[in-house]
């Protein structure tokens, strides 16, 4: 029985000691943000905050983790408000998707951690792996959060999660077959 707080919620696990935190999030409390890449702690697809350090969670057991604070991607801002989560929205950081919640969650502990952090910082934070190539927007991206993060610059309000009321509503045109 392992007792931890997750996305500010206590949580008891009642499964072996010895089970990743990333099976813990993923299959018993159906948080599947965090994401199964590699099972080695290599690609970091699997990062969260425990305690305000970016952890691979892959490698972690529950049992060990007894009395932390788990952040995971859903507890981080749900609005897409968090500085590093509006950064990459602006930036155009994301393309296929799967890295990103790994990124964000090694990104928002190392703005935590240094408010001006530089290239060389950023780099060294964020070791993850990224197959479709991000590395350049992502930079970018983590630079402009810790300048909205310090106070000293404003991103653009992202857009909400979700379809559109009005783009959901509105009406397609009837598809005619082709004729013979």
């Amino acid at each position: 029985m392992s007792r931890l707080t997750v996305n500010n919620q206590p949580v008891e696990y009642l499964i072996d000691p010895a089970t990743p935190l990333l099976w813990a999030l993923r299959d018993v409390s159906n948080l599947t943000g965090t994401k199964y890449g590699c099972g080695t702690g290599h690609c970091g697809a699997c990062t969260v905050d425990i305690d305000g350090r970016a952890v691979k969670s892959c490698q972690v057991a529950i049992g060990s983790l007894e009395g932390t604070f788990v952040t995971t991607i859903e507890g981080l801002a749900r609005d897409r408000s968090h500085p590093v989560q509006a950064a990459f929205v602006a930036a155009g950081v994301v393309q296929c998707g799967y890295c990103i919640p790994g990124f964000v969650m090694a990104a928002a502990a190392l703005i935590r951690a240094n408010r001006d952090p530089d290239d060389a910082a950023i780099t060294a934070a964020l070791s993850n792996l990224c197959r479709c190539g991000i590395y350049p927007r992502l930079i970018d991206a983590v630079r402009q959060a810790a300048a909205a993060a310090r106070g000293d610059a404003t991103l653009a309000a992202p857009p909400r999660p979700g379809i559109d009321r009005d783009e959901a509503a509105r009406e397609t045109p009837a598809l005619t077959p082709p004729e013979r």
